[in-house]
């Protein structure tokens, strides 16, 4: 695992990702990864940016899209069930340029990636994998819309099996389904990082040891 750190801008405090754009990875669909730093071209690609609570994560996603320089849709899987949440949607609509779209998803993600064109920034998969009843979903079909994808997706979920171990079976549940939700995506995208404290880590594929 190789350690990235983010640029920190001292007038705003914002999150710049410091290996620069996105850049499509060579493998696409192989289950290739694109290197830190490298820019490729012709193709689309799938980055998906972990973290923990308050990490920075979102601000992350949300300057690297800025980045591409394309239209942006915001696809928001959060609701506003209590007041706590509606500050932190709110907080997330301030930061977002107004020249972005957003599209509010229940259950039907996978639908929505293949109906938007373009770059598209979705926040997070946490909130969509706790609308589903049991936290059962169809991870192959949602990994399938995001490679069916003809733009860039940078997909924001949160890493929850560093944290505290949960005390209930609802807790758990979500906790492991999550975690594989998190897998899968990952074995798509072309990048994945970690972001901790405001720092960002490169999380590298697994070679088998070779």
């Amino acid at each position: 695992m190789q350690e990235d750190y983010a640029i920190v801008n001292t007038s705003t405090r914002a999150l710049v990702p410091s290996w620069g754009p996105i850049g499509p990875g060579p493998a696409r669909r192989t289950g290739g990864a694109a290197s830190a730093g490298a820019v490729f071209y012709g193709a689309a690609v799938i980055v998906l940016v972990l973290g923990g609570a308050r990490s920075g994560k979102s601000e992350l996603a949300e300057q690297w899209v800025e980045r591409l320089g394309s239209p942006v849709t915001y696809v928001a899987t959060g609701w506003n069930d209590d007041d706590a949440m509606a500050a932190r949607i709110e907080a997330h609509r301030v930061r977002r340029p107004a020249s972005w779209a957003t599209l509010e998803v229940g259950t039907g993600l996978a639908e929505a990636l293949r109906s938007v064109h373009g770059a598209v920034l979705v926040d997070a998969l946490g909130t969509w994998l706790a609308r589903h009843r049991d936290f059962e979903v169809d991870a192959g079909d949602l990994c399938r819309a995001l490679q069916e994808r003809d733009g860039d997706t940078v997909v924001v979920s949160d890493e929850v099996g560093l944290g505290v171990h949960p005390e209930t079976a609802v807790g758990l549940a979500f906790r492991d389904a999550l975690g594989s939700l998190n897998r899968a995506v990952a074995g798509v995208a072309d990048r994945a990082v970690l972001v901790v404290a405001g720092r960002v880590l490169e999380l590298d594929r697994w070679d088998g040891g070779r």
